[in-house]
């Protein structure tokens, strides 16, 4: 891969599995080092790191959004969390939440404090700007008898990237409530008054979105955008062979034809790499080869 300009980001020039074997993660996981770099995805991570700016990445489910900020972790050196948003999810879960149930039992138990750090749980941007002192906060949580969920091991001094998946659900006042701590990378949190800031190197911020909701403008251009580039042919292949290295050439030749053209019927959607994944998984495991009669019967079963 080659660019024009000064890249702060340039991914491997060749991929392969990081499994032990050939492609062990199934599902939505994949081995460490899989991920198939284009041009447009490394300009666009490179012009987040430049600015500052989360990432906000389009596309459809399975395009490989997600694995995206997953890849990204391991290649910059960082830490890696995430948060899945739902409809149920505010602004401030991503920043801070108060136990209030625990503060409710300790009234009733008569052990009330008036001391609100003993109730506030950093969330996952307050982990992604400052992780030592969100660590602090959870020590001292716990050391009161809270109960907090600890994100994935890591150091409090490495930068970290975060993952804040499908955006798209939530309500639409959640992320113009996020313009402000996206923008400053800072935040008070209301109970103690304790300013959250961003230590250097700042985070990276990715945010999906499936397009299932439109995204307020000013949280728009707040972001640097990626959608993600369309899947032809020799990207397809160039995916397998990154999770099934020697694999068998007319095997993926086969399957890819079998995605391209099953999503040129229906709702003529975009052939996808993880159906694609999918199908090479199946025919690899059950020993279906291009000449049986199931192959052609996967397109109903995996691919709708």
């Amino acid at each position: 891969m080659t660019t024009s300009y000064r890249p702060l980001f340039s991914p491997p020039a060749t991929v392969t599995s990081g499994a032990s074997g050939p492609d062990m993660a199934i599902g939505d996981r994949s081995p460490e080092g899989s991920y198939v770099f284009s041009d447009e995805i490394t300009l666009a991570v490179n012009v987040a790191l430049a600015t500052g700016r989360p990432l906000l990445v389009r596309g459809t489910s399975g395009a490989g959004k997600t694995s995206l900020a997953r890849a990204l972790a391991p290649l910059l050196g960082c830490d890696y969390h995430e948060a899945v948003i739902t409809g149920r999810t505010q602004a401030r879960d991503l920043l801070w939440s108060t136990d209030l149930l625990r503060r409710l039992q300790d009234a009733q138990l008569n052990r009330l404090s008036e001391d609100w750090g003993r109730y506030v749980v950093p969330g996952p941007l307050w982990w992604a700007f400052d992780p030592a002192s969100a660590r602090r906060q959870q020590q001292a949580v716990q050391a009161q008898g809270g109960a907090v969920a600890t994100p994935a091991d890591g150091e409090p001094t490495r930068r970290v990237v975060l993952l804040i998946d499908e955006i798209d659900k939530a309500d639409p006042d959640v992320p113009n409530s996020l313009l402000r701590p996206l923008g400053d990378l800072a935040f008070e949190v209301e109970e103690t008054r304790q300013r959250i800031e961003a230590r250097i190197p700042a985070p990276i911020v990715v945010i999906t979105t499936n397009e299932e909701r439109d995204l307020p403008t000013a949280f728009l251009r707040r972001c640097v955008e990626l959608n993600m580039p369309k899947f032809d042919k020799p990207r397809l292949l160039a995916v397998g062979l990154a999770h099934f290295p020697g694999g068998e050439g007319t095997l993926l030749e086969a399957v890819a034809d079998l995605v391209i053209d099953s999503g040129a019927l229906g709702e003529k959607r975009d052939a996808n790499p993880a159906e694609f994944l999918d199908v090479l998984r199946a025919c690899r495991t059950l020993a279906i080869t291009p000449a049986s009669p199931a192959f052609r019967q996967l397109s109903a079963v995996i691919l709708g």
